[in-house]
This record gives C-alpha cells, sequence and structure tokens, in this order.
C-alpha cells in the first residue's frame, strides 16, 4: 500500500521547490519539493484509491512514513493521523510519544499534541498522570512543549490548573521552544478566558517572550 503514496509522492518531486522548503524547516531533513495543498491533493487521491480510511488504524503504515528521509511523508502521516482520529485511544499514547520524540521539530509536535494527544486525553483523562505527567516534568524538549500544548483547543474545558502547573514547572526553561509554547497555550486559554490568564501573567514570573506572546489579545 505504502508504494501507491511513493509513487504519486515520486513522480510529483521538484528539487527547485524543496530547496526553500528545505532552508525554511533550516535544512533539519529533505524535501521533495511538494507544497502543502498539491500533497494534500495527492494523499486524498491514496487514501481514495487505497481505500486505508476504511480499515483499522495502522500505526504500521505511519511509522513506514516516518521512517521515510523526506519530510512529506512524515506530513503524509499527520495527514492520515488527523482523518483517523475516531479510531485512536489510550493505547496508542506511547505510539504518540514515539511519533514526538522521533524527527521531532515543530511542524510534527505542533499537530500530534493539540489533536490525536489532545483528543485522547479529552476522552481518556487518565492519560494525563500516566503519560503526559512525566512529558511535563521531564527532560524532553518536545514532551515538554506537547504537554504545554496539549490543552490547546479545549477552550472552556481546559483544566486551568494543570495548564498554569504546567507552565510554572517549564518557565525557567531557556529553550525557544518552550517559552514560545507558554506564550502561545495562554493566548490561545486568554481567548476563553482573559481575567484569569492576566491574572497569572501579572502575578507569575515568566520568560519575556512567554509574556509577550501570551498578552498578544489582553491588553
Amino acid at each position: 500500500m505504502l508504494h501507491i503514496l511513493v509513487d504519486l509522492f515520486e513522480q510529483n518531486r521538484d528539487e527547485e521547490k524543496a530547496i526553500p522548503m528545505q532552508n525554511y524547516m533550516k535544512n533539519h531533513f529533505p524535501f521533495l519539493g511538494i507544497k502543502s495543498p498539491d500533497r494534500r491533493k495527492l494523499v486524498k487521491q491514496f487514501f481514495e484509491e487505497s481505500g486505508i480510511l476504511k480499515e483499522d488504524f495502522q500505526a504500521d503504515f505511519v511509522m513506514a512514513l516516518w521512517g521515510k528521509a523526506e519530510r512529506e511523508y512524515q506530513y503524509a502521516a499527520l495527514d492520515y493521523i488527523e482523518k483517523s482520529m475516531k479510531r485512536l485511544d489510550k493505547q496508542h499514547l506511547p505510539f504518540l510519544e514515539q511519533l514526538i520524540t522521533s524527527k521531532s521539530w515543530w511542524d510534527t509536535v505542533d499537530m500530534l499534541a493539540p489533536k490525536p494527544v489532545g483528543s485522547i486525553a479529552a476522552e481518556f483523562p487518565e492519560v494525563i498522570t500516566e503519560w503526559i505527567e512525566n512529558w511535563a516534568y521531564g527532560d524532553h524538549l518536545w514532551l515538554r512543549r506537547s504537554a504545554i500544548l496539549f490543552q490547546l483547543k479545549y477552550k472552556a474545558h481546559t483544566n486551568e490548573k494543570l495548564l498554569y502547573r504546567y507552565i510554572v514547572q517549564n518557565r525557567e526553561s531557556k529553550e525557544f521552544f518552550i517559552q514560545k509554547a507558554i506564550g502561545w497555550a495562554l493566548r490561545e486559554y486568554s481567548k476563553t478566558n482573559p481575567a484569569s490568564v492576566k491574572t497569572f501573567i501579572e502575578s507569575t514570573t515568566l520568560p519575556n517572550l512567554s509574556v509577550r506572546e501570551g498578552s498578544k489579545y489582553l491588553y
């Protein structure tokens, strides 16, 4: 089944377009040179031709895509995961942790944390203490970022105390991606509860970047 997608992608490889895409991602990964709108069309074609969305969730398929060199294959894996959200449950948390910690960068982590992880945690809140708590208090950059961001789309259902506790736990980090995640999470929650976020920011010592990002809609 994988060969169908590989054939589609290879037929649309564009080395010239790949160069600026690789530069944008700081040359962490090679690219085929397939722009996002075109990739989505090709992935949609693959879904239709393969019928994979009618089958049980295939973690092996995702891992095969994750193992490919070019970044578009990881994006295709994310497309597949997003289309398969209803088939995911708490048994998939170790698998998602593996994805978060493999070929890690913001472009994959920022989909995995708020979408599949966030969706599973909303339905099975026990995974917060079983998995996400360790992420927030661990030393892995991208797991810590994921712990801060997994409630990003929860709005009124946000566990405010948990969000603030994870932020306080990570506020001394000098990592750009942690400071940015704190600001992003606060900014998003401020759309739902601006008074709470304003009070938290004013009463908590946070990195300047986090304050600037988190305050965007408050003043």
